[in-house]
């Protein structure tokens, strides 16, 4: 299970990256997220693969092809999806936290009073 959300939250932070900028060299969107090059490429394979981008070819240099990233409507859609759940999972580790320091919070105030 936290495999599964590691990978759903590399593909958020790739998702917004794309649709923020989606013009840059696989090297540069891998560098800016903290990815290794061969991490990027395996998820942006899997994201096409799914259909949640395009990937288009374009020459900015006669000598060398780039590419362009593109969201699909159902990447959109899956990106809109994977931002609730990870902010719903973010809320929940949240409340947990504070539940957990007022307990540790009563306790101590017991203490200091005994």
């Amino acid at each position: 299970m936290n495999i599964k959300r590691n990978l759903e939250e590399a593909n958020l932070h790739l998702l917004r990256k794309i649709s923020s900028k989606s013009n840059l060299s696989q090297r540069k969107m891998a560098l800016e997220l903290g990815f290794s090059l061969g991490k990027l490429n395996y998820c942006l394979k899997e994201l096409k693969k799914k259909g949640l981008i395009k990937v288009k070819k374009f020459r900015k240099n006669p000598n060398k092809v780039n590419y362009l990233y593109l969201l699909t409507p159902k990447g959109i859609s899956e990106k809109t999806r994977i931002t609730l759940n990870f902010m719903k999972k973010k809320a929940e580790e949240f409340e947990e936290l504070k539940s957990e320091t007022s307990v540790q919070l009563v306790k101590k105030i017991d203490e200091d009073l005994l």
